[in-house]
């Protein structure tokens, strides 16, 4: 998920969120068009609620589905961060220093379900991170905490501090933040 090389941290998914996320689209479609079939042949009392179902939750699941295809690709990138005292986020289309953020939230999309980071800077500009439901809340908090933190303005830092819960990162990923900087 997290790779290190030449003073650059790649944020992709783990293989787990791949297949989590091609088994929550890919196999609730399939689902869907399954209770459609046995839903047709009528040989059950409940082949109206199968067919029923099936019919309104196909469109749903499909929509959902085409959303999430783009990040189902093996080894998406989704973000990259060059951290340091002039540290950088670059993702597809934007760049954005890292002293240069103000604020920096995981938001769920309501037209998708797909959760973005979303990256508010001194600017007011807003840069938008597919994540594609790849990249949890834990390993959201884990990245900026451990490779944005550091880097940032001290209003910046407090409205992180206001946000992350250090005692749930401790009690679960056993992580402590350290006060030094890298580099």
């Amino acid at each position: 998920m997290i790779q290190e090389k030449d003073n650059t941290v790649i944020i992709k998914s783990s293989k787990f969120m791949y297949v989590w996320g091609f088994l929550a689209t890919v196999g609730f479609l399939a689902a869907c068009i399954f209770l459609i079939i046995h839903g047709l042949k009528f040989n059950s009392k409940y082949s109206l609620i199968y067919l029923g179902g099936g019919i309104i939750l196909t469109p749903i699941y499909l929509y959902l589905t085409l959303w999430t295809l783009p990040g189902l690709m093996p080894g998406k990138v989704l973000f990259k961060i060059f951290p340091g005292e002039k540290g950088t986020v670059h993702t597809k289309k934007d760049m954005v220093l890292i002293n240069n953020i103000r604020d920096i939230n995981l938001v769920r999309n309501p037209l998708n379900l797909i959760n973005d980071i979303v990256i508010e800077t001194f600017h007011d500009k807003k840069i938008k991170i597919r994540t594609y439901n790849l990249l949890g809340d834990l390993d959201y908090e884990l990245i900026v905490d451990q490779y944005i933190y550091p880097y940032m303005t001290e209003n910046a830092k407090k409205v992180w501090d206001r946000k992350v819960n250090l005692e749930r990162l401790r009690d679960v990923a056993r992580y402590e933040r350290k006060e030094t900087k890298f580099d």
